[in-house]
Protein backbone atom coordinates (compact mmCIF):
# COMPACT_ATOMS: atom_id res chain seq x y z
CA UNK A 1 0.00 0.00 0.00
CA UNK A 2 1.50 3.34 -0.94
CA UNK A 3 0.67 6.66 0.69
CA UNK A 4 -1.72 7.63 -2.12
CA UNK A 5 -3.87 4.59 -1.29
CA UNK A 6 -3.75 5.23 2.46
CA UNK A 7 -7.25 6.33 3.47
CA UNK A 8 -6.85 6.28 7.29
CA UNK A 9 -9.36 3.46 7.56
CA UNK A 10 -12.83 4.69 8.44
CA UNK A 11 -11.48 8.13 9.33
CA UNK A 12 -10.53 7.16 12.88
CA UNK A 13 -6.84 6.24 12.71
CA UNK A 14 -4.77 5.59 15.82
CA UNK A 15 -3.12 8.79 17.06
CA UNK A 16 -1.41 7.44 20.19
CA UNK A 17 0.41 4.25 21.10
CA UNK A 18 1.76 2.74 24.30
CA UNK A 19 5.35 1.55 23.80
CA UNK A 20 8.04 0.26 26.13
CA UNK A 21 11.50 1.79 26.15
CA UNK A 22 14.21 -0.36 24.58
CA UNK A 23 16.62 0.87 27.27
CA UNK A 24 14.82 1.22 30.63
CA UNK A 25 11.68 -0.82 29.87
CA UNK A 26 9.31 1.88 31.14
CA UNK A 27 5.98 2.44 29.36
CA UNK A 28 5.61 5.62 27.29
CA UNK A 29 2.52 6.90 25.50
CA UNK A 30 3.60 8.51 22.24
CA UNK A 31 1.65 10.64 19.78
CA UNK A 32 1.24 9.36 16.22
CA UNK A 33 0.56 11.40 13.11
CA UNK A 34 -1.67 9.46 10.70
CA UNK A 35 -1.34 12.28 8.16
CA UNK A 36 2.36 11.54 7.68
CA UNK A 37 1.74 8.40 5.63
CA UNK A 38 1.13 4.71 6.02
CA UNK A 39 4.77 3.90 6.86
CA UNK A 40 6.84 6.18 9.08
CA UNK A 41 10.28 5.98 10.66
CA UNK A 42 11.75 8.57 13.01
CA UNK A 43 13.80 9.12 16.18
CA UNK A 44 12.08 9.91 19.48
CA UNK A 45 13.50 10.07 23.01
CA UNK A 46 12.20 8.07 25.97
CA UNK A 47 10.12 10.28 28.29
CA UNK A 48 11.73 8.56 31.32
CA UNK A 49 15.44 7.94 30.58
CA UNK A 50 15.86 10.28 27.54
CA UNK A 51 17.59 7.60 25.42
CA UNK A 52 16.82 7.75 21.67
CA UNK A 53 14.59 5.18 19.98
CA UNK A 54 14.01 4.34 16.36
CA UNK A 55 10.22 4.41 16.03
CA UNK A 56 8.63 2.56 13.10
CA UNK A 57 4.90 2.98 12.43
CA UNK A 58 2.88 0.94 9.94
CA UNK A 59 -0.75 1.94 9.48
CA UNK A 60 -3.11 -0.85 8.46
CA UNK A 61 -5.99 -0.27 6.01
CA UNK A 62 -8.44 -0.05 8.94
CA UNK A 63 -6.47 2.85 10.50
CA UNK A 64 -4.87 0.81 13.28
CA UNK A 65 -1.17 1.37 13.82
CA UNK A 66 1.53 -1.21 14.44
CA UNK A 67 4.31 0.58 16.32
CA UNK A 68 7.75 -0.76 17.20
CA UNK A 69 10.59 0.94 19.04
CA UNK A 70 14.21 -0.15 19.15
CA UNK A 71 17.45 1.31 20.44
CA UNK A 72 18.50 4.05 18.01
CA UNK A 73 22.17 3.21 18.54
CA UNK A 74 21.60 -0.32 17.26
CA UNK A 75 21.98 -2.10 20.62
Amino acid sequence: MDDEDFSLGDGVADDTSLVYCAYCGEPNEIALDPGSGSVQEYIEDCQVCCQPWLVVVHYMPDGSAQVTVSAADGD
